[in-house]
């Protein structure tokens, strides 16, 4: 898989849905994670971030929208159902991004969704919790961009004598 990602929270407060949201980004291979205008226990993070993410990737914590620095050519996608949104299955991931999710009990702002290059939604009926968010936006991330097959048409798995031609990433740590 090409380029990069990273992913972070606008507003967040809960530390043990941060921390889910970090273990996830970890296991999927971001390459930075964050958070804007955030508000919560930092000690706390580590519960439910068992891969200690930070000891891993660059952290940025920013207070404020404006103070928000990501790398040139890096495409900020805003997660958030809104009806003129982009349906998750049927979005082209950028090779270069940061996703953006709102709080747990809210949207992303009006400044940050104007601030989005994209703004996709996960298709369900109402907003799921932060990091099932997070984590079902970069595992479409990893279907979509990292070189598997398309679905066999029969139940069941590909054919496996194809194995060697499929380019899918190594995340798995030695």
């Amino acid at each position: 898989m090409r380029g990069y990602f990273g992913i972070g929270c606008e507003g967040i407060s809960k530390a043990h849905n941060l921390g889910a949201m970090m273990r996830t980004a970890n296991a999927f291979g971001a390459s930075f994670v964050f958070t804007v205008n955030a508000a919560h226990d930092a000690r706390k993070i580590n519960k439910t971030d068992t891969s200690r993410t930070i000891k891993n990737l660059p952290y940025y914590e920013w207070d404020a929208l404006a103070d928000m620095r990501l790398p040139q050519g890096c495409a900020l996608v805003g997660i958030e159902l809104t009806e003129d949104s982009i349906d998750l299955p049927s979005f082209k991931h950028p090779n270069n991004c940061a996703y953006i999710l709102g709080p747990e009990m809210g949207s992303l702002s009006p400044q940050m969704q104007a601030r989005c290059a994209h703004i996709v939604k996960i298709p369900t009926k109402f907003c799921i919790n932060v990091s099932l968010a997070a984590a079902l936006t970069l595992y479409d991330r990893t279907l979509s961009c990292g070189g598997y097959p398309p679905r066999p048409v029969r139940p069941g798995g590909p054919d496996l004598a194809a194995v060697s031609d499929w380019n899918v990433p190594n995340l798995s740590k030695k």
